[in-house]
């Protein structure tokens, strides 16, 4: 029997490795049956003599139509599959997905060909010649482009006609700081595009409003010897005056429209002018600070177009205005002034969402339903208020019994917050910054959770917290205030030693005391990101994030100070209840590599470490680490993977106590992982969106530090085989504003066995069905699974 069932796993995965040989195959030659006997199917396109460097770029100036498909080709092979009817491409009722084939059109090679040569010649290949060559064999084109790029010029002078004396004054003195024009600088049109952008930005920060880059011209000559090229900047003054002029702001206008539907013909405006702001409310929704406050546009100040830019994105982030116009308004004298005026659309003011997931995985199922109220002008100051009431069950499969009384897991909680768009600091009345929209966030909820037979544990949370950019791609987020108050208890007499359970109850009688102990936890907390506003791009650039959770110093001063009783283990007490000490830092540090287009390589480390001291002796168990998930080693459920070697079956012996410990015995003190991910495209158009796909590599576990079996303690000389390893690939659906993705895990090596055991891939391989069908006998309820399945929102980092 366990040769039959060995010889049917391996059928299994030859008969899928054969089926994808087959679906390769069919892509790669299946499109030319559509298409006329006259017509071939670009098959490859080539570009040669040109300079390395510039060979990407130039690819990009063949029209998309005749560029081939990927080798794989599964954007074809998708749009033959929905676009073919009786032999033949259809002509109408086209369905958007996929990729059409590249078919040969002569009239877009010689377009090519032509995009390309001027290409090299706003590189500075003025006399650059570009040929191409078509060959054809049985329906298969191939394109070749030549290149004779002739010799390089380069900028020999650069020259200055600016008869605006103040103008010259600016350009020169700021332009070291951007320049790319330099004489012996490789000529480049597109140094000289940048170089009439960054005047335009110089010229608008200072004040001059009417300024445009049309003033700006360049003039090559190229007709020197020695392939040099002189370049004149020219900055002409307006037509109609002998120079550029300089404004300074006005009173400001800040118009708030009646409803969404915008704004009326007629308006009547307010007749107050405070600190020269008129500000007229149609709504009558919103109070006037709070709207002031993040308008940049001050009257008196120097025109500057980063302050208009500043106020769009104030306006914006305050969460309140689905649209921000900013016009000005000249006035009639000579005096130079510009008054703005900030038009604002309100958006709708509340909401109520309601979500739900059905998280099923590892032999279990479950489901979880919230409902979500958002008010975001509470007060009428562009406050956020949001209600939150969550519950969730989560039951076994397979048992023989029914869903109701196979539900081991319930959990419940409602919570509040409250965001105030500006920093609420005692006797502090600073201006507010340009880095960003700073928030003030009040928050309170209590949480309960049930283990059935096991234990219920109740929570109570408040605290305060800002959030403020130091810069575009530095955040801060600082907790002055954080306060923690847990209470529950055991649902069985932990004394009783007639229980079938007391050994368990014996072996895990430390951990027994996290859930039943009431505490209390006040502390601070801090968080530093750097450059999360770059996680939605595709470009290379170092992420950072590290937060430090830090509890019970203030307190154990004070119980030292004026002396507090102690509870029978000698911790001191606040409320009748001991509190908690211990710090617990985390950093998240990620590299992301940019491969062109869609393409990405990633790669990440994420550190925790959890320490209890001084009036603690322990973690609380919210605050411990665990692994495995959709956001972790991917080929683990969470919270089944460690600490350490540990491994639950011979560790809990009996069929009662793995259920009674399930998600609670596998949590540690510290946490070690990282992750490899190469993320590319497979579909352009998948039912209106892009298709992505994901290969990675993920390791890590978690570990006990103070307490634990020898096993479950990290020791550095035991890491290499206390390690897991997991590999996968996944998809990721993109409607732009919303990520789906479907990871599949597969374990590679699992710390919990010894030896060459850990490397369960070879069970895969060989053996796989009779290795699952002896663990789970011996592990029940847990069920063995190699490949894991996640599914989420958004990236998993």
């Amino acid at each position: 029997m366990i040769l039959k069932a060995y010889h049917d796993y391996k059928r299994n995965v030859l008969f899928r490795a054969i089926l994808l040989f087959f679906i390769v195959f069919v892509t790669g030659c299946s499109s030319t049956k559509y298409i006329a006997d006259y017509q071939s199917i670009v098959k490859k396109v080539e570009i040669d003599s040109i300079p390395k460097k510039f060979e990407e770029e130039a690819l990009n100036y063949i029209q998309k139509d005749i560029r081939p498909s990927s080798k794989i080709g599964i954007n074809v092979l998708i749009y033959n599959m929905f676009n073919t009817k009786d032999g033949k491409y259809k002509t109408n009722n086209v369905k958007p997905l996929g990729t059409p084939p590249p078919i040969l059109d002569s009239t877009l090679v010689e377009i090519s060909r032509n995009q390309i040569e001027k290409y090299l010649i706003s590189k500075g290949y003025f006399n650059a010649k570009v040929e191409s060559e078509i060959k054809v064999e049985n329906k298969r084109a191939e394109i070749l482009f030549k290149a004779d790029t002739g010799k390089v010029f380069t900028i020999n002078k650069v020259k200055y006609e600016i008869p605006d004396d103040r103008v010259k004054e600016l350009y020169l003195s700021d332009r070291a700081a951007f320049t790319h024009l330099k004489e012996g600088n490789r000529y480049d049109d597109d140094s000289l595009g940048y170089e009439r952008d960054q005047i335009y930005q110089v010229m608008k920060q200072k004040g001059y409003f009417d300024f445009s880059r049309p003033y700006i011209k360049f003039l090559v000559d190229s007709n020197l010897n020695a392939n040099k090229a002189n370049v004149t900047l020219i900055i002409d003054n307006p037509i109609d005056k002998p120079r550029h002029l300089q404004y300074t702001l006005g009173e400001t206008n800040i118009i708030i429209a009646p409803n969404s539907d915008g704004f009326p013909d007629s308006i009547k405006m307010n007749n107050r002018v405070f600190r020269n702001v008129r500000y007229t409310d149609l709504s009558g929704k919103f109070r006037r600070n709070p709207i002031v406050r993040y308008n940049f546009l001050h009257p008196g100040d120097q025109y500057d177009i980063r302050n208009e830019n500043v106020t769009y994105d104030r306006m914006y982030e305050l969460n309140v205005f689905k649209n921000v116009k900013i016009d000005y308004n000249k006035k009639n004298d000579s005096s130079n002034t510009v008054n703005p005026v900030l038009q604002l659309i309100p958006q709708k003011i509340m909401s109520n969402r309601i979500e739900g997931e059905v998280p099923f995985n590892n032999g279990t199922v479950g489901f979880t339903l919230s409902n979500t109220y958002t008010n975001n002008n509470l007060f009428r100051g562009a406050e956020k208020f949001e209600f939150q009431i969550k519950g969730g069950l989560q039951a076994r499969l397979g048992q023989g019994r029914s869903f109701i009384n196979e539900i081991y897991q319930r959990d419940f909680s409602v919570g509040t917050t409250l965001t105030v768009p500006r920093l609420m600091i005692p006797f502090s009345r600073s201006r507010p910054g340009k880095g960003g929209m700073p928030h003030t966030i009040f928050s309170a909820s209590y949480v309960y959770a049930l283990q059935k037979d096991f234990f219920q544990r109740k929570v109570i949370l408040t605290s305060v917290a800002y959030e403020f950019r130091e810069t575009r791609s530095k955040f801060h987020t600082v907790t002055p205030l954080n306060f923690e108050y847990r209470f529950g208890g055991l649902l069985f007499d932990k004394t009783d030693t007639t229980n079938i359970n007391y050994p368990l109850i014996v072996n895990n009688y430390a951990n027994l005391l996290l859930l039943e102990r009431k505490n209390v936890t006040f502390g601070i907390k801090y968080a530093y990101t750097l450059n999360g506003e770059k996680l939605a791009t595709n470009n290379s650039f170092i992420y950072f994030k590290g937060d430090i959770d830090l509890a019970g110093n203030m307190l154990q001063g004070l119980s030292k100070l004026f002396g507090s009783r102690v509870d029978s283990t000698g911790a001191a007490m606040i409320f009748g209840v001991p509190f908690n000490q211990y710090v617990r830092p985390e950093f998240d540090i990620r590299w992301y590599k940019g491969l062109g287009g869609d393409k990405q390589f990633v790669a990440r480390l994420n550190v925790g470490i959890a320490y209890a001291y001084g009036n603690s002796k322990n973690i609380p168990f919210e605050k411990l680490f665990y692994a495995g998930g959709s956001s972790g080693v991917r080929a683990w459920q969470a919270r089944t993977l460690g600490p350490g070697n540990y491994n639950r079956g011979e560790s809990i012996e009996t069929e009662q106590g793995r259920r009674l410990l399930y998600g609670f015995d596998q949590t540690g003190e510290l946490h070690i992982e990282s992750n490899f991910e190469y993320r590319y495209k497979l579909l352009n158009k998948f039912f209106g969106a892009k298709l992505k796909g994901a290969i990675f590599l993920d390791a890590g576990n978690v570990w006990n530090v103070s307490n634990g079996e020898s096993k479950t303690r990290f020791d550095f000389k035991s890491l290499g085989s206390q390690i897991a390893l997991g590999a996968g690939t996944g998809f990721r659906y993109d409607v732009q504003y919303f990520v789906f993705r479907f990871d599949i895990g597969l374990k590679l090596k699992d710390p919990q066995f010894t030896g060459s055991d850990q490397w369960v891939i070879n069970k895969f391989l060989s053996g796989g069905k009779a290795f699952r069908s002896a663990y789970d006998a011996a592990n029940s309820p847990d069920r063995y699974r190699f490949v894991q399945y996640n599914f989420g929102i958004g990236m998993p980092f």
